[in-house]
């Protein structure tokens, strides 16, 4: 296992990793906890990866399957807390200078109310990641791919209007 190798794959795929982590959690706590479980599942497999698909498709599953399993366990976590919805407040990101475009707050906004999948294709979507290369990471089919996007961006576009 070559650790220069595997630090230069992911420096060149932080950008989806970022995404991936932004969209799956609001509180920059659990981002930074979510990558770091990415960066560990993605160091755990990196031997194993054979490059019949490419790198980034390969990171895009990894990532987005831990995600969808980080999402679920703190989803069980936070229903055994007090109650309080976290949308109730939102706090900005804690590192200086950032600040997100108020368009991609609102599509971020709207992401956390996405299910697992729906949220994965339209982070998919959003890195113009082609319907086969969708259906491989995802593990379903084109057909199904299509009619779920299609879905979404209805859902999306009478979002947007309100």
């Amino acid at each position: 296992m070559n650790k220069d190798n595997f630090i230069s794959v992911v420096k060149d795929n932080q950008n989806l990793i970022f995404k991936i982590c932004n969209s799956y959690c609001s509180n920059y706590e659990d981002r930074k906890d979510l990558q770091q479980d990415i960066l560990i599942q993605l160091w755990n497999s990196f031997s194993k990866f054979d490059g019949r698909v490419k790198i980034s498709t390969w990171i895009y599953r990894i990532a987005l399957n831990t995600a969808i399993s980080f999402y679920r366990k703190d989803r069980k976590r936070n229903e055994k807390t007090v109650g309080i919805d976290a949308s109730v407040i939102s706090l900005p990101d804690s590192r200086p200078g950032f600040e997100l475009d108020e368009r991609i707050s609102l599509l971020y906004k709207y992401l956390e109310r996405l299910n697992e999948m729906d949220k994965a294709l339209i982070l998919l979507v959003l890195e113009d990641k082609s319907y086969r290369d969708m259906a491989e990471i995802l593990g379903i089919s084109e057909t199904n791919v299509a009619t779920k996007i299609s879905r979404i961006k209805k859902r999306i576009k009478e979002e947007f209007k309100h």
